[in-house]
């Protein structure tokens, strides 16, 4: 089994700055790209990628983020990080880590996190 976990969330005030992480353990043979995703609250709001990264380091980032958020990933130890600078209250969101793995004699998957939470609130 692959399991992925987030870390990092928490309540902070506009204009501030958060770094989530997200790391992958279990029967790891391989894994490709990682991406951050989140949803925020309300009825009807949808999950939006954030920001994702290959395993050879390529980006893409949501128009939102562009320019505020940075993603980076440790291949070693099987982890991604999202620097989140000037926070809005339009960030507020759970963030969601997704990776696309191979487990040890199996096949490829996408395996998500529970989330964190992200408040940006004065």
């Amino acid at each position: 089994q692959v399991h992925v976990v987030e870390s990092g969330g928490g309540l902070v005030q506009p204009g501030k700055s958060l770094r989530l992480s997200c790391a992958a353990s279990g029967s790891i043979e391989a894994m490709s790209a990682m991406e951050w995703y989140r949803q925020a609250p309300g009825p009807g709001n949808l999950r939006e990628l954030v920001a994702g990264i290959t395993r050879g380091g390529s980006t893409n980032y949501g128009a939102s983020v562009k320019g505020r958020f940075t993603i980076s990933r440790d291949n070693a130890k099987n982890t991604m990080m999202l620097q989140m600078n000037s926070l809005q209250p339009e960030d507020t969101a759970v963030y969601y880590c997704k990776a696309e793995a191979k487990e040890i004699g199996g096949t490829w998957g996408d395996y998500w996190g529970q989330g964190t939470q992200v408040t940006v609130s004065s």
